[in-house]
Order: structure tokens, then C-alpha cells, then sequence
């Protein structure tokens, strides 16, 4: 298991203190998005996206559908992959054995609560954990932890949403709870314009 800092184009590890030295931020809550054996490259290169513009760190959990350094993977992330906090474990055993007493939240249709009701605890930090694109997550993962499990709104005629989608909804609800603090929240190109007509 890997639990360094890795910059795929360079091949470079940062630790925790000195990547965010490097990226010039240091976020009041840290948001860790977790993919249980994802199977589709696109997905997680969108997924590794809203990392990199959210400042979350990134646990993949293996086996992974495809190669860590899979073309379409990383051109959906385009060239954000140096930006990346990002982790890697064996199995999803690996994962609970290192994890299992952090704040974990799971993304299943099958909770009743909401996803809003996931909730940043007093150390600052969640940790959002979703399922493969086909199976989702382990029913015998979610049923042990059923208060912790929560889900999307949707209609009834539909299975399910894109994970990449679902992961970006959950971020930003956690982003809003903190009244995302550390994210930029002004147009800076239309607040100028604004200014000048004033």
C-alpha cells in the first residue's frame, strides 16, 4: 500500500506538510474521496478533477478496472494529475484495517439516510466512500455500517447516477457545510467588470 503523495508525470513523492507547502493551502477540513475498485478510467480521471479543484486527497482501492496510467484516465483529468494527494491500498480490507475508526461515510442506493446528513466530525476530516460503477459497495460493507450509509434523491425508474457525478454532489455538499472555506467563491474577470461600471 502506497500512502504517499504521488505525481504520476514526475514520479515525485511529497509528503502531507510539504505538498501543501508546494500548492500554497492549508484547508481547515480535509476531504478524503474513497473508490472501491473502480472499474471505469474516464470516472476516476473526472473523479481525480474534482480533487484537484476541491483540494481532497484521493484513496483507490484495488483491483482497479485499469491501469493506473491509462490514457483515457488521464486525459480526463487532463493535467491536474500533479495536484493530486493521492493513496493506494491492496484491498478494501487494507483500507478498513487503516480507516476503520476515521469518519467513514457509504454511498449506496440502498441507505434511507441522505447524503447531506454526512457530516464533517470534530477532527475535521470525512472520508466519502463509494462502490465499483456496477456493484457498488459490498452490502455486507453497508450493512455493518447502515448508520453510516447514505444516498442520492432520485426517481424511482432510475438505478442509479454517473459515480463521477454522485462523488462531485458529495464534495460540494461537504464544501458547503464548511461554507467552503478556502475555496474561492468570486468571479474574479466579472467582479472586475462590475467594479468598473460602478
Amino acid at each position: 500500500m502506497t500512502q504517499n503523495h504521488c505525481n504520476f508525470e514526475k514520479n515525485k513523492v511529497y509528503y502531507k506538510e510539504e505538498y501543501e507547502k508546494k500548492k500554497g493551502f492549508l484547508r481547515m477540513v480535509k476531504i478524503n474521496i474513497v473508490l472501491v475498485e473502480p472499474e471505469i478510467p474516464q470516472n476516476t480521471g473526472n473523479i481525480a478533477r474534482t480533487c484537484s479543484a476541491t483540494g481532497a486527497a484521493l484513496h483507490l482501492v484495488k483491483p482497479l478496472g485499469f491501469a493506473i496510467d491509462d490514457k483515457k484516465m488521464k486525459r480526463a483529468g487532463l493535467d491536474y494529475w500533479n495536484t493530486l494527494e493521492i493513496y493506494m491500498y491492496e484491498s478494501l480490507a487494507d483500507f478498513m484495517a487503516q480507516h476503520g475508526e476515521d469518519n467513514l461515510w457509504f454511498y449506496t442506493t440502498k441507505a434511507s439516510r441522505l447524503y447531506t446528513d454526512a457530516a464533517v466530525d470534530e477532527r475535521d476530516e470525512i472520508y466519502l466512500v463509494f462502490g465499483k460503477e456496477t456493484k457498488g459497495l459490498p452490502e455486507e460493507l453497508t450493512a455493518a455500517h447502515f448508520d453510516r450509509s447514505v444516498r442520492l434523491p432520485m426517481r424511482n425508474d432510475i438505478r442509479s447516477l454517473n459515480l463521477s457525478n454522485t462523488v462531485a454532489i458529495a464534495v460540494y455538499e461537504t464544501l458547503r457545510q464548511d461554507r467552503f472555506d478556502g475555496m474561492r467563491t468570486d468571479g474574479e474577470r466579472l467582479a472586475t467588470l462590475c467594479a468598473e461600471s460602478e
